[in-house]
């Protein structure tokens, strides 16, 4: 039953990773929310861009080469552009190079404009819970 919001789904970049992708599909599918699944290698222009021709309520950007800190920049800033002023962010995955402080990464990545951020190994169904209560929140 599909009653959900719609949502962007992508990896990011020159990223092919698949299977967390193919992986938070079928776990946000099966929550209820109308996935929108832009696959591997996506640019942050193509996130944009399928968020609005669906309506989207979030973009959820995951990576995991490790470039996730330079392919996110300036992300949330092409959201506000294009209208998208209220899109939910997160991100996840092994979004910086090398053995990071989680802390000091999802500093980083909250400085950016990302809502939620991620850290490896996380279970995708914490990520559905917090995207139901971000929701929730912002409808009022």
């Amino acid at each position: 039953m599909k009653t959900q919001a719609n949502i962007i789904l992508g990896v990011i970049g020159a990223d092919c990773h698949a299977v967390g992708n193919k992986i938070l599909d079928y776990v946000f599918k099966e929550a209820g929310f109308n996935v929108v699944n832009l696959g591997v290698m996506v640019s942050q222009e193509e996130f944009v861009a399928a968020a609005i021709e669906t309506a989207a309520k979030a973009i959820i950007v995951s990576s995991l080469y490790g470039h996730g800190e330079i392919d996110c920049r300036g992300l949330r800033e092409k959201c506000v552009e294009a209208g998208l002023t209220d899109i939910i962010l997160y991100v996840g995955g092994n979004i910086v190079v090398g053995k990071a402080d989680f802390a000091e990464t999802k500093q980083k990545f909250e400085k950016m404009g990302f809502d939620r951020v991620f850290a490896p190994g996380t279970d995708p169904l914490e990520g559905v819970k917090l995207l139901k209560k971000d929701l929730k929140e912002r409808e009022g």
